[in-house]
């Protein structure tokens, strides 16, 4: 349903270099870069699976934005694809070590469904991010 989803940012360099740590462990990094020239106001980093297989249209596809503003647009919320409850594990720890706050630690969320595996941080404009493996263990 959603093709892609932007976010203001604060600091484009300071959640840059947040997010390529963040979403590292999720298989996620840099896909496109967007000058401030171009876009008209502020510079913007697009995140995606990278690669290039024109078999698969999410390779090198920029399905995550961060654009330089004013004003940061949060707080929002994003969810991110993790392909493992490894993967949301190591997410965590990465996106603390970035510079996160914790905003609930890895484990399974059954009020959602029985195999909702996540965890949640806080960015450094205050959004709330997600890491989620619905995979039973």
């Amino acid at each position: 349903m959603i093709d892609h989803l932007g976010i203001s940012v604060a600091g484009i360099a300071r959640s840059t270099e947040f997010y390529l740590k963040a979403l590292a462990p999720l298989g996620y990094g840099i896909v496109m870069e967007i000058s401030a020239e171009q876009t008209g106001h502020g510079a913007a980093i697009g995140f995606g699976v990278p690669g290039g297989d024109p078999e698969d249209i999410q390779s090198g596809k920029p399905s995550f934005w961060i654009g330089e503003a004013s004003a940061a647009s949060g707080p929002m919320h994003v969810a991110f694809v993790a392909p493992s409850r490894a993967a949301v594990d190591a997410f965590y720890q990465a996106a603390l070590a970035a510079g996160g706050k914790d905003n609930g630690a890895p484990g399974l969320r059954p009020h959602y469904h029985l195999n909702y595996y996540a965890a949640f941080v806080f960015d450094p404009d205050g959004n709330n991010v997600e890491a989620v493996c619905h995979a039973p263990s």
